[in-house]
C-alpha cells in the first residue's frame, strides 16, 4: 500500500502574504486604540481655527467670539488663522485635506453652500467634511437710497416692473453672499434689476450712500446705522422672522414677496473621517456657549442669533442650503469672480 501524500507546503508568497495581511490587521487595530485614546485626551494641544475670508468679516468675528470661549471652557488655545481666497475656497481646501484629528478646524459661511454651483471645486462641500455645528443666523436688510420715491417693497417691486434693467443694485462681487440675495429677490418678486458688483461691502454701501446705485441687501451690522440716521432707506428685513434689532421693519415676506427668504448663516466643520467623540465634544461645548447671556448679546450687537443643534441637523442645513442656491445660480446664470 503506497504511502500516503505529504501535503504540499504552502509557497512561501503566501506565507508572505498571510503574515502581511496578520501584521496589517494589528496594526489597524493597534492604530484604532491609539486614535481612540488621542480622542478621549483631546485637545491635549493648540486647535487652529481656520477662516477662508479675511479678517473683519461676519465669519471672522463669530469665529473668533466662539474660539476665544472654547478656549476657555476647554482649556486649550483655539487659534483663529485667517486663510482668504477664492471666495473661501483656499482655506476650506486646506482643511478638507487636513489630518482628521481635530486640530484644525473650519468656520463657514453660507458661501461654503453656494460655491458648489458657482465654480468648480477640488474638494466636496458635504463628504469631505463633518459638520460640527450650526452656530448663528443673520438676516440682511433691503436697502434703498433716499432718493429713490418708494417706501416699502410693494413700491420698490412696482416702480422695478414699471421700468425693466433701469434700477440698479449693488453687490459685493460677482458670486458674493449680496449677490446671491438679490438674486432670489429678483428672481421670486419678478423684476429686472441692472447688477452693479464691487470688490467689497464697504465699497457697495458707499456708492449707495451716494445715490451712484438704487438698492442693496446689507448685513444688519452694516444696515442699521445708516438706517437710524435716515441716510437710507431699509424697506424690509429678508428673515421670515422680524429682527430683533428692527422689530418695526417688515420681512421681505410680509411686504408681499413669496417665498422670500435670505439668511446668513456661520457654522464649524472638521475633516471627515475626524473621531465622533470629538465632534461631540465641540458639539456640546458650543452649544452651551450659545446659551450664554454675553455670548447671546455679544451676537446680537453683529446682527446675529445662535442657532445651536446637533451634527445632524447642521449637516442637513448645508445640504438644503446647496440646493436652494443651485437653483439661484442657475436660473441668474451667476458665476464667481
Amino acid at each position: 500500500m503506497p504511502a500516503p501524500l505529504a501535503p504540499e507546503p504552502v509557497p512561501s508568497i503566501w506565507r508572505r502574504s498571510t503574515t502581511a495581511r496578520v501584521a496589517c490587521f494589528v496594526s489597524c487595530i493597534l492604530a484604532s486604540f491609539a486614535f481612540t485614546a488621542s480622542a478621549q485626551t483631546y485637545p491635549a494641544k493648540t486647535v487652529r481655527v481656520v477662516v477662508p475670508f479675511a479678517p473683519g468679516g461676519g465669519i471672522d468675528l463669530v469665529a473668533r467670539v466662539i474660539s476665544q470661549r472654547l478656549q476657555e471652557s476647554i482649556g486649550q488655545p483655539f487659534i483663529v488663522d485667517n486663510r482668504p481666497g477664492g471666495g473661501g475656497i483656499v482655506g476650506s481646501e486646506a482643511v478638507a485635506t487636513a489630518r482628521a484629528d481635530g486640530y484644525t478646524l473650519l468656520a463657514v459661511p453660507i458661501s461654503h453652500a453656494a460655491n458648489v454651483s458657482l465654480t468648480k471645486l477640488s474638494f466636496d462641500p458635504i463628504a469631505d467634511f463633518a459638520p460640527i455645528v450650526h452656530i448663528a443666523s443673520a438676516p440682511n436688510v433691503v436697502l434703498v437710497h433716499p432718493s429713490l420715491p418708494v417706501k416699502t417693497i410693494g413700491e420698490f417691486v412696482r416702480l422695478a416692473r414699471q421700468h425693466p434693467g433701469q434700477l440698479s443694485y449693488a453687490s459685493s462681487g460677482n458670486g458674493s453672499s449680496t449677490h446671491l440675495a438679490a438674486e432670489l429677490f429678483k428672481m421670486l418678486a419678478k423684476v429686472d434689476l441692472l447688477h452693479v458688483p464691487y470688490k467689497g461691502g464697504g465699497l457697495a454701501l458707499t456708492d449707495l450712500l451716494g445715490g451712484q446705485v438704487s438698492m442693496y441687501i446689507a448685513s444688519l451690522p452694516a444696515a442699521m446705522p445708516h438706517v437710524r440716521s435716515g441716510k437710507l432707506k431699509g424697506l424690509a428685513v429678508t428673515s421670515t422672522a422680524r429682527a430683533n434689532a428692527l422689530p418695526d421693519m417688515p420681512t421681505v415676506v410680509e411686504a408681499g414677496v413669496s417665498g422670500y427668504e435670505y439668511v446668513g448663516w456661520y457654522g464649524m466643520l472638521a475633516p471627515a473621517g475626524t473621531p465622533p467623540m470629538i465632534i461631540d465634544r465641540l458639539n456640546a461645548e458650543t452649544n452651551k456657549i450659545l446659551r450664554q447671556p454675553a455670548i447671546v448679546e455679544k451676537l446680537a450687537a453683529d446682527g446675529a442669533q445662535p442657532v445651536g443643534g446637533t451634527p445632524a441637523q447642521f449637516g442637513d442645513h448645508i445640504r438644503n442650503e446647496i440646493a436652494k442656491w443651485a437653483k439661484v445660480v442657475m436660473h441668474a446664470r451667476m458665476r464667481a469672480d
